[in-house]
């Protein structure tokens, strides 16, 4: 560090200007801080107030400190309010294994209640039908006609068998006949019978007749025996007793059945009673052993004369 010259006049004017300064300085932070003991003639509202503080005993005073105390409680009391920020982390868990046998299943559908629409009523027939005569027949017969009773009966009506519409004639007003064909009872069943008018105006209400099989002889056919110089004879076997019986054209089996044909393929019967003709064929497989037939037939030869 230099050393200063008190000689140079410079130097030493320097260091009084320093010394003034400081010593200006010192007085300024005296007054500042501490002053110099004179007192003010203006003194503030609040200094001077709080100049001349009241007793202990006074009512002054202990109204003062009241509103003082609480307002710095209060105070107190909302510096420990304090939001609190909590922040809860999930704890960490290991991911299930997938069950692959789990798979969803839909819920099962409601099953709606099936409700049944009322049944609309039918409307009553103009026209009544009573009862149908014959009721019952029998399969494969000829024509034969058929009689209906019943009420409201007019000439426009018209006799349906399964849905047939066969020539009708109008006896009255409570009955009807009609012709019906052989075709239609071919074969066994059920048939229809409808009264009703071409023009769908009038119309019955529904009867009908059975086709019954008709009776079918209990009888096999296992074989022939004759030649050109004798009437053929059939030999037959009874399923019920299994006995053998010869027969020839127009002997009468069962009371009812008349041999009609002989041939070496099939014995016609014909029902007497139905007029219905019945066909056995013959049948040599399952009555092997029975009968002539299970040895072989001598053939019948004419005589002759020996002569010497």
């Amino acid at each position: 560090m230099q050393k200063t010259d008190l000689n140079n006049p410079s130097e030493r004017k320097k260091l009084i200007v320093a010394a003034v300064l400081g010593v200006v300085a010192i007085i300024v932070l005296w007054w500042a801080f501490i002053g110099f003991g004179s007192n003010s003639t203006t003194t503030p509202p609040q200094k001077a107030a709080n100049a001349n503080p009241p007793g202990p005993g006074s009512r002054t005073a202990n109204t003062a400190a009241k509103p003082q105390n609480s307002e710095q409680g209060t105070s107190e009391l909302l510096a420990q309010l304090e939001p609190v920020t909590f922040q809860q982390t999930p704890p960490s868990v290991a991911e299930p294994k997938r069950n692959i046998f789990a798979y969803y299943e839909p819920p099962p559908a409601s099953s709606k209640t099936a409700q049944t629409p009322t049944p609309t009523p039918e409307p009553t027939p103009p026209v009544t039908l009573a009862t149908v005569s014959p009721s019952n027949v029998y399969a494969r017969t000829a024509d034969f006609t058929l009689d209906v009773t019943g009420e409201k009966f007019s000439p426009e009506l018209r006799i349906v068998v399964d849905n047939r519409e066969l020539p009708t004639k109008y006896h009255s007003a409570q009955q009807l006949s009609a012709v019906v064909p052989a075709a239609l009872i071919a074969n066994p069943g059920q048939r229809q019978v409808i009264l009703r008018s071409p023009d769908g105006r009038l119309y019955s209400n529904v009867s009908g007749f059975s086709v019954t099989p008709p009776p079918t002889p209990n009888y096999s056919y296992i074989g022939i025996i004759g030649d050109k110089h004798y009437v053929d004879i059939a030999l037959i076997q009874d399923r019920s007793n299994k006995e053998l019986l010869n027969v020839q054209r127009g002997d009468m089996l069962s009371g009812r059945f008349r041999v009609t044909s002989i041939s070496e393929k099939e014995l016609v019967l014909t029902d007497t009673t139905l007029k219905i003709k019945h066909s056995l064929a013959m049948n040599t497989d399952g009555e092997k052993g029975v009968g002539p037939l299970a040895r072989p037939t001598p053939k019948v030869v004419d005589a002759e004369d020996d002569e010497p």
